[in-house]
């Protein structure tokens, strides 16, 4: 896969896949109507998701220029994507959607999109689990069991590991 079909294939995931789970889904829990909170929580929440969305154009665009490929499992990514945020951790893509979800509750005063957040977040982690992990297990071998070993799933490093680059 191309650079530029890459680029394609993960703007359309892009809108179909944290588009939905991170927009219209709670849109329509919500309605994204505003309820009573205090500034400090609405300010909060507005950073929050704000920061997630942030992080999730910076996954993607790491999948295109360092992997040459997409997150979604039907067009993945020819190299092991290890640069940017993902020094960090390994799963920030599913920690920005979290993010995205618990920051509008605080944003529009919907607690009800916390119980969403935590329940992405359950599905996120069962998924990595039972999916990715084996997936990348066998795609990526020792590249990834390295990376693996170097950078937490879910909770970030205080300081970015230092992988080397994709070598397939």
């Amino acid at each position: 896969m191309e650079r530029t079909a890459a680029a394609a294939g993960s703007s359309l995931f892009f809108a179909l896949a944290p588009g939905v789970v991170a927009g219209v889904i709670p849109w329509w829990i919500t309605r994204w109507v505003f309820e009573p909170a205090p500034a400090a929580v609405r300010a909060l929440g507005a950073l929050v998701t704000a920061a997630g969305a942030a992080v999730l154009v910076h996954a993607f665009a790491r999948f295109v220029r360092e992997g040459v490929g997409t997150p979604a499992p039907v067009a993945p990514t020819r190299h092991l994507v290890v640069g940017g945020l993902y020094r960090w951790v390994r799963n920030p893509m599913y920690l920005a959607v979290v993010a995205c979800a618990a920051g509008q509750a605080g944003l529009f005063g919907q607690p009800v999109l916390l119980a969403y957040a935590a329940v992405l977040l359950a599905t996120f982690v069962t998924f990595v689990r039972v999916y990715e992990e084996p997936t990348l297990t066998q795609q990526f071998g020792a590249e990834y069991e390295a990376y693996r070993r170097a950078v937490r799933g879910w909770w970030p490093r205080a300081r970015p590991a230092q992988v080397p680059p994709a070598t397939n």
